[in-house]
């Protein structure tokens, strides 16, 4: 078992990169931290869940815009185009599975 503290572990900058918190073959879980303005552009990839620690932003999926914000889970399926763009200060989570 690994407990991982988000709050630790959270990191803002002026250039946003996702921080991958664990990885294996079939999955990445990356804690993404964005300043307002800062995104992910949509793109293709596995399987993945989504969830919103703190914040608000727009996500992306197959070129639909929703507003997510802090509680908010999304599941978007196996090669579906994702993306999102904080509108304020946001802390979220995925797990990627491949």
């Amino acid at each position: 078992m690994e407990l991982i503290d988000l709050m630790e572990r959270a990191s803002f900058s002026d250039s946003f990169a996702p921080q991958i918190l664990r990885m294996a073959q079939s999955y990445k879980v990356p804690l993404i931290c964005m300043e307002a303005g800062q995104e992910i552009p949509p793109h293709p990839s596995g399987t993945g869940v989504f969830y919103i620690v703190s914040g608000k932003g727009i996500m992306t999926v197959e070129g639909e815009e929703k507003e997510v914000q802090a509680g908010n889970m999304i599941f978007i399926e196996k090669g579906e185009s994702r993306g999102i763009r904080a509108t304020e200060t946001m802390m979220a989570f995925a797990v990627h599975i491949s």
